[in-house]
């Protein structure tokens, strides 16, 4: 199958709604601001400093929320577990008989051929290589 045909126009489209978006977030704060501000002068007096503070959590929150938006998350790498190479003597039905380490491959086939010899009615065996997870020494 072909990728699909990507719209630009529809792209474009998000794109340009995103950016309202964010406008619309700033305009939105600085009516906030100016609200607020009209607010303070009136009761400037009693509440200068507790409403500035009050005034700095929800700006660093809001920018907060906008900045967590735009940062993907990253994943971190599988751990590499390093195999080894084993030579598996199997039957007919795909089953693991027996392993060998891998240099003694003459010896996996010998016994391949010894359970091969040994069945009535013969049945197939043979010789494959395997990998397996190596066991690291712990001290």
């Amino acid at each position: 199958m072909g990728r699909r045909i990507l719209n630009r126009k529809e792209l474009r489209a998000d794109y340009e709604a995103a950016e309202r978006r964010k406008q619309e977030l700033e305009e939105d704060e600085d009516e906030l601001e100016d609200e607020e501000e009209e607010e303070s002068d009136e009761l400037e007096d009693e509440f200068d400093d507790e409403e500035e503070e009050e005034e700095e959590e929800e700006e660093a929150q809001k920018k907060k929320a906008i900045l967590k938006e735009a940062k993907p998350k990253r994943s971190r790498a599988a751990k590499q577990v390093r195999m080894r190479v084993v030579w598996g003597v199997f039957n007919n039905s795909n089953q693991c008989v027996a392993k060998f380490d891998y240099p003694k491959r003459k010896e996996a086939e010998e016994h391949a051929a010894k359970l091969a010899a040994s069945k009535t009615p013969p049945q197939p065996f043979f010789v494959q290589p395997i990998k397996e997870p190596m066991e690291e020494k712990k001290e």
